[in-house]
């Protein structure tokens, strides 16, 4: 059997098509006193919408941990203005994504001389915001 000649790296990336890169701004916040799994609630409500209105729906949102969610994401718009001039009526959520983060381990007091484990857990958020094309 004869074994088919390999093509060299630099002609394989030639045959692939160019992508205009997309513009984009993040911002993070890492250790959000909230369970991964509370907060991923959050954000799924505002992925893909625009800016505008993941905010507004960030205000009237019933849930604590809205409102650290909507600090990152204002910051995100800020840096998308600032950082990368891009024009804030355009932006929308591309992505909202949740991670978990540190674990604080307590225990509490139960009775004949036992402990009861508490694990009290924080997440990290990260929002990115693009440009929709016109």
């Amino acid at each position: 059997m004869a074994q088919a000649a390999k093509k060299p790296k630099a002609e394989k990336e030639a045959h692939k098509p160019a992508v205009a890169p997309v513009a984009e701004a993040r911002a993070y916040a890492k250790y959000i006193r909230s369970s991964p799994r509370k907060l991923n609630l959050v954000a799924q409500t505002i992925r893909g919408k625009s800016a505008g209105k993941a905010l507004t729906d960030l205000d009237f949102s019933s849930r604590r941990i809205a409102i650290d969610v909507k600090k990152v994401l204002q910051s995100a718009v800020a840096n998308a203005e600032n950082n990368h001039n891009m024009d804030v009526d355009r932006l929308y959520v591309a992505e909202a994504t949740v991670g978990r983060a540190i674990k604080m381990k307590r225990f509490m007091a139960r009775a004949r001389g036992r402990g009861a484990p508490i694990v009290k857990e924080f997440s990290r958020l990260t929002i990115v915001v693009r440009e929709r094309q016109a």
